[in-house]
This record gives structure tokens, sequence and C-alpha cells, in this order.
């Protein structure tokens, strides 16, 4: 989809948020790369915009956004698992996997079609074993670059990077 269709960008310390919204409903928010702020053209996303810069404020702030119904029934019970997971804190694929009787793949694999990052924090669900990057996993199905940096600041801002 066109970067133009954003109903607001939000401005972040090492990227960008795009956020798509009906007058209604949040219907994506995507990581981009770093670009100046783009006013909200509705109100949801003028109260989004305030949301989530609340959030790189104070990772504390707890999100309260309409979000559209997206995803398989699957995906919707892996990203409830996430979102019930404390700031500060990370779960891994392993463990959800086991809490949902699945294959940590296929968490994963929810976990990178997330369409709400942030308000649904995939960005706590982290690799079992390794160190650095590789204790990281992926992220919005990447396995590197600009969007495992995200990550990394994401948990970093939640006091919650892996060793």
């Amino acid at each position: 989809m066109s970067e133009n269709n954003y109903q607001a960008v939000v401005a972040a310390p090492s990227f960008a948020l795009g956020i798509r919204c009906s007058n209604d409903e949040i219907t994506a928010i995507d990581f981009i790369e770093p670009r100046p702020e783009q006013a909200p053209t509705t109100p949801l996303a003028a109260e989004a915009v305030r949301q989530l810069h609340a959030y790189l404020a104070d990772p504390n702030f707890v999100f309260g956004l309409p979000l559209r119904p997206a995803g398989t029934t699957f995906q919707r019970r892996v990203w409830e698992q996430i979102s019930a997971i404390p700031t500060g804190q990370t779960h891994t694929y392993g463990q959800l996997a086991k809490n949902l009787k699945n294959a940590p793949r296929a968490v994963g694999q929810a976990c990178g079609a997330n369409p709400y990052p942030l308000v649904i924090p995939c960005h706590r669900v982290v690799a079992t074993g390794g160190a650095g990057d590789k204790k990281l996993g992926g992220f919005a199905r990447e396995r590197g670059g600009f969007l495992l940096d995200i990550k990394r600041w994401l948990l970093t801002h939640e006091g919650s990077l892996p060793g």
C-alpha cells in the first residue's frame, strides 16, 4: 500500500510509525523509515498519535484504540497472549507455543502478521537461547536490519532487552 495512504505519521527516535485508519477503527500501524511527522487527517488518527506519543514518553502507557478485527482465529489467539505480556517482560516463542499447544514457528508467523505493533506488543516475544541478536529472534517477518533495530530500541525503552 502506498505511503500516501497514512492518516498520520509519528516520528520516533530512529523510526516512524505510519497510521492507517477508518473513521472508527485503526486498520494498521506500520514501522517505516524515519521521517517528519504527518499531521492527522481524522479524529481517530489524532487520538492514535496522542497515544503513540504517550507510549514513546512512558513505556507503561496502556493503549485504548479501537482496532479493526484482523487475522485468523489462531493469529488472534496469539495476539491475545502477546497483549497479556506486561511491560518490562518478555516471553519466548516457545512459551507462547506451549500455552497455545502449537509450534514456535507458527507463533512467530502470527507475530509477523500483527497489523498493530506496539498496541499488540509483539516486540516482547523473543527467541529461546542464543545471545545478542539471536536472542531477539525476528521482528515483523525480518531477521535483521532496520526492523530488528526497532525491536531492540523498544525492548530497551521498556527495560526488558534480553542479554
